[in-house]
Parts: C-alpha cells; sequence; structure tokens
C-alpha cells in the first residue's frame, strides 16, 4: 500500500482533483464488436441512455471508444469511427455533467471529438500511432491519457512478451511522456496507463498490479483498466474455457481493490456502480492506513 499523490488535473471547464478519492471512469463502446458488451451500445440512443446511467450510478468521467482495440481487431478508418462517435457526443451535450473522454489513437478524430465536447483523449498507442495527436491535445488544452501497449491491437497477444514487464512498461511510457512534451502538452495534463491486457502475457498482468508503485515513480497520477479482461476469464476458467464476461465481476472487483492500493488515481471500469462501491471501501482502507 502506497500514499498516492496528489494531483489537480485542468480541464477546460473545471478541474478534476485527484488522489484524495479514487476517480471512476466508465466504459462506454460504441463498436459492434466489443469484447466486453457485444456491441449493445452500438447505437446512439442506447449509448447516450448508458453514458447518463453511468453517470447516476457515480462515474467521475465517461470514456467512449468507437474502434474496438480487443485482441486481434483491425484498425477502421477515422470517417467511420467519428461517424459512430459524433451523434453520442452530440446526445451527451447539455445532458452529461462529468467529463468525457474519447478512446482513439487518431489525431482527427481527437481534433473534431475535443471540438465537440469532449476533455479528454485516451490514447491506447502512446503516442506510437499518430504523435501528431499529441500536438491536437496541446492546441485544445485536453487531458492526454497514455497507455503502454506492445505490438498492435491486432498483433498484440501473439508476442513475443518482454522479458521485464515492469521495465518494458516504465520505458515506453518515459518515451510516450516526452514525446507528448516535446509537442506541447503540459505535464500537469499527462495520465499515465500501464495498459494492462495490450501486449503482456498472462501473469505479467498480475505483476503489473503488484508493480504500480514503480510506475507512480514516473510523476504522473495513474489510470489502470482492469474490467472484465481476459486474463481474469483465464484465471477463473473451467475445464480449460476462460469465464464469460458476466462471471468476472468478482475478480474485476478484486483488481480494482490491489489497483487503489497500490497507487491508482482512476480506475477505468464497465460496472460503475458496484466497482464505485469497491473504491470507496478501499479508499477508506488506505487513509485509515495513513
Amino acid at each position: 500500500m502506497i500514499h498516492r499523490k496528489i494531483f489537480k488535473l485542468p480541464l477546460r471547464s473545471s478541474s478534476l482533483h485527484l488522489g484524495k478519492r479514487t476517480l471512476v471512469m466508465g466504459v462506454l463502446n460504441v463498436t459492434p464488436d466489443s469484447f466486453s458488451d457485444g456491441g449493445e451500445f452500438f447505437a446512439a440512443k442506447p449509448a447516450v441512455e448508458h453514458a447518463l446511467a453511468m453517470q447516476r450510478d457515480g462515474a467521475d468521467i465517461i470514456d467512449i471508444g468507437a474502434e474496438s482495440t480487443r485482441p486481434g481487431s483491425v484498425e477502421i478508418p477515422a470517417a467511420e469511427e467519428l461517424r459512430r462517435l459524433l451523434p453520442v457526443l452530440q446526445g451527451l451535450r447539455g445532458k452529461l455533467r462529468i467529463p468525457i473522454s474519447v478512446d482513439t489513437q487518431k489525431s482527427g478524430v481527437a481534433e473534431i471529438a475535443l471540438g465537440a465536447g469532449a476533455e479528454i483523449i485516451n490514447d491506447i498507442s502512446g503516442l506510437r500511432h499518430d504523435p501528431e495527436l499529441a500536438r491536437v491535445a496541446a492546441k485544445h488544452g485536453a487531458v492526454l491519457v497514455l497507455m503502454h501497449m506492445r505490438g498492435t491491437p491486432r498483433t498484440m497477444q501473439k508476442g513475443p512478451f518482454a522479458r521485464d514487464v515492469a521495465n518494458d512498461v516504465i520505458s515506453g511510457l518515459q518515451q510516450s511522456i516526452a514525446t507528448a512534451r516535446r509537442f506541447g502538452v503540459r505535464r500537469s495534463r499527462i495520465v499515465i496507463d500501464p495498459g494492462i491486457g495490450f501486449g503482456k502475457s498472462y501473469t505479467q498482468n498480475y505483476e503489473l498490479l503488484a508493480k504500480l508503485p514503480e510506475l507512480a515513480k514516473l510523476g504522473c497520477p495513474l489510470l489502470v483498466g482492469t474490467s472484465r479482461k481476459g486474463f481474469l476469464g483465464a484465471t477463473l476458467a473451467r475445464k480449460r474455457k476462460p469465464a464469460a464476461i458476466e462471471q468476472r465481476l468478482f475478480a474485476t472487483a478484486a483488481t480494482i481493490a490491489a489497483s487503489i492500493l497500490n497507487g491508482a488515481h482512476i480506475v477505468r471500469v464497465h460496472d460503475v456502480k458496484e466497482m464505485r462501491e469497491v473504491a470507496v471501501v478501499t479508499d477508506l482502507i488506505a487513509s485509515a492506513r495513513r
């Protein structure tokens, strides 16, 4: 258990205070082929309704993704990504009281999304896919989440995996931070994510959760996303068959608690109501220890 550093994350509309309590980022996939919800929120109307429901359940941020990044997925054109994304952003305008994050690797998509109301860009490639995305974030004064991924969604689980996963993630994130700074992103607007499940082996995901304090030394707020992921399904497998998505709730809860106790400032989850409760209780344990 470590003492989390306190950060003030400046947004265009307000600020997010990180460290006093854990913030919950609710996942909204507007894709037809998401691993977690099978396209349940692909249409704009159910997507908007789900975002508002997550807000009522206690989400602090909504993270909208219009391109699937599940293992084996293939990149889609920016025009298609925007066709899925923009109706949702428009539908949420004036209704959502919490910040919107957009999960994209493309500078063109980020530019339009930030103009349509988003305040955070969540780049799973850590600027390796499109470094110009950092310039867009700097121009708009947006918060930039830099995630570590080994390979691409199409290749990331085919290996080879890093020999020393903690050093690999730290080195990769250092490069991502340097790229962001070179394009003008203020350090106060950078959040880092170790990329659980993105180019890591089964055991490496657990190792990273245990070594989050090492990542905290990079001096940026930590975001961790473990929700419903494949390594949890493999852990709970029976007769060599991974546990179904709906059977991973308690395993997710365990990793959320561990992430918070090891320094996570933000947790990215699908089941907002349940994981909000986990965060509240875990925060109290952490504060009692201090």
